[in-house]
């Protein structure tokens, strides 16, 4: 099997460190969206989405979406579970899962997609007025994240894909030019905590 990888973009990196974290190797394709490589032919073959990452199985099968990939590399190699266990435990994974990854990550994204400049080829039309108006969901959600942290050490219990979601929403901050305020000390507890695992680096 093959992952094509986006680099430095927030969900490819989600699949690098959720495979860290479970100790699994895949040979790898760097796909260049800098220079728009997800929208050559070849790889629009693989995911008309034009967006990475996506994995090619050895028999042709193609997994686009990250928590897509992540779920098939689950059933494969079940421990640790980054996805919960039991019934309970699953829904409550899905369920901060979902949430970080509607309320910050793609929040954080659009602020970067829409007022960034370097990314004006690629989001188009950029529209500023929507990034600005998701600086306000940014912070509304950290506060919402804030006190949910108060109360435990991880999202759902015990580490899971939605503090890797949420691991990569808040690095996501920097180049979208945010900042985690003070006053959430609970959140920027968990950052630190999440980027000091060695899957942070992967």
């Amino acid at each position: 099997m093959k992952l094509y990888d986006g680099g430095r973009a927030p969900n490819p990196r989600r699949v690098r460190i959720y495979l860290a974290e479970k100790c699994i190797e895949v040979a790898t394709q760097p796909v260049d969206i800098g220079a728009l490589a997800q929208r050559s032919p070849e790889f629009t073959a693989l995911n008309p989405m034009q967006r990475t990452p996506v994995l090619v199985l050895d028999d042709g099968a193609v997994i686009a979406e990250s928590i897509a990939i992540c779920r098939y590399f689950e059933e494969l190699f079940p421990k640790p579970s980054l996805f919960g266990t039991g019934a309970l435990e699953r829904a409550q994974v899905e369920m901060w899962q979902r949430r970080v990854e509607f309320g910050l990550l793609d929040t954080v994204a659009a602020v970067f997609r829409h007022l960034h400049p370097a990314m004006a080829e690629m989001e188009v039309p950029q529209v500023p007025e929507w990034g600005e108006a998701n600086k306000l969901k940014v912070q509304k959600f950290l506060a919402l994240l804030d006190e949910r942290l108060a109360r435990t050490e991880f999202l759902a219990g015990d580490f899971s894909i939605a503090d890797i979601t949420g691991l990569v929403a808040l690095d996501f901050m920097k180049p979208a030019k945010l900042t985690i305020p003070e006053e959430f000390t609970h959140v920027r507890r968990w950052h630190g905590a999440l980027k000091a695992r060695p899957s942070a680096a992967a």
